[in-house]
């Protein structure tokens, strides 16, 4: 496929050359006739334009690699010199002698005239491939940014789903321990939540209808991590199924919520969770209990939640806001999105 895209850039290029060649040479062969401008052609003005064209192409296509743009700007600009000198000498020594033999000879005046009629015709033709040039430069730096994006947002999900894992065996191993008669809804819970994780997650955001049922689930795996020990509810209000977000991003939230809940409160444990829109803007709430003298000081210290965070700045650039906020024993986190369709 890059083969292929490089081909087609290759294509375009050349086309872009010819093309302006030819709009170039246009313009150097309007002459004034019968009292109006149109072009004209003659093959000595044909000539001494392929003799500036091929000086432009030596240096687009051998100076401007090898030198320019690998910073060598000394040597760039003395072999850029003696190319137009080369043009100039060509068309003074050789073109002139064999088209105008009898009107120009080769004196100072004549060497000052060609070159104000040289530079303009190769600056145009050097800058315009110059500018070219950077503009696939750019098109490529924007592509490798994608792919270093795509590749960060790969690893990042490499991240949760063993980070989810490692949480939740550890209960599933303890109710089994306990012979549990819970064990096999924890199990048909959790494959339910894997399942989303590795097929529903391929892409960089899902349908949010998608994303809300895997929130039901997670939310019911989360009941059984609590028990009776408090309550866990969650509201969804007004959401629009039809827009797209990222996917597991909200979980993190929750199950840190979970965790340090369980791990500081022995009962009367309230986690709220709401989803929210108003319009493009979709506004989630994590409220948890906690208490002071805890090890909840490392609630936004872990994996789950620097993964979140990176994410965020990823995938929501200038359209998202987070906050997380710790009063009377509740840890609160807001945070709104905007979203596409």
């Amino acid at each position: 496929m890059q083969i292929i895209k490089k081909k087609i850039f290759s294509n375009w290029a050349l086309l872009f050359q010819l093309g302006l060649l030819l709009l170039v040479y246009t313009f150097y062969s309007l002459r004034k006739v019968k009292g109006h401008v149109e072009p004209e052609f003659d093959l000595a003005g044909f000539t001494i334009f392929i003799n500036y064209a091929l000086g432009a192409l030596i240096i687009n296509y051998i100076l401007l690699p090898r030198f320019l743009y690998k910073k060598k700007y000394g040597l760039f600009a003395l072999l850029s010199l003696a190319t137009i000198a080369l043009v100039i000498v060509i068309e003074e020594g050789v073109i002139e002698q064999v088209f105008y033999p009898d009107t120009r000879a080769l004196h100072f005046s004549s060497v000052l005239n060609n070159l104000v009629s040289t530079l303009p015709i190769m600056t145009i033709l050097v800058g315009f491939k110059f500018a070219w040039d950077a503009l696939m430069n750019q098109r490529e730096l924007e592509q490798l940014k994608n792919v270093v994006k795509e590749s960060e947002l790969q690893f990042l999900k490499t991240q949760i789903n063993p980070h989810f894992l490692f949480n939740n065996l550890n209960n599933l191993y303890a109710y089994s321990l306990e012979n549990s008669p819970k064990t096999p809804e924890i199990i048909l819970e959790l494959s339910g939540v894997l399942r989303y994780m590795l097929y529903e997650c391929k892409e960089e955001k899902v349908e949010l209808s998608k994303e809300v049922n895997q929130l039901r689930n997670f939310i019911n795996l989360s009941r059984l991590q609590i028990e009776n020990r408090g309550r866990i509810d969650l509201s969804f209000v007004n959401i629009q199924k039809e827009y797209k977000v990222a996917p597991l991003i909200f979980s993190v939230f929750i199950e840190n919520a979970v965790k340090h809940s369980s791990s500081s409160v022995e009962n009367d444990i309230i986690i709220d969770v709401e989803l929210k829109m108003i319009e493009d803007q979709l506004l989630f709430t994590c409220i948890n209990s906690f208490q002071e003298n805890s090890n909840t000081d490392q609630l936004a210290k872990g994996i789950g939640l620097a993964n979140v965070r990176k994410r965020l700045e990823l995938l929501y650039p200038e359209k998202h806001s987070l906050m997380i906020n710790k009063s009377n024993n509740l840890y609160e986190v807001r945070l709104s999105l905007t979203l596409d369709k």
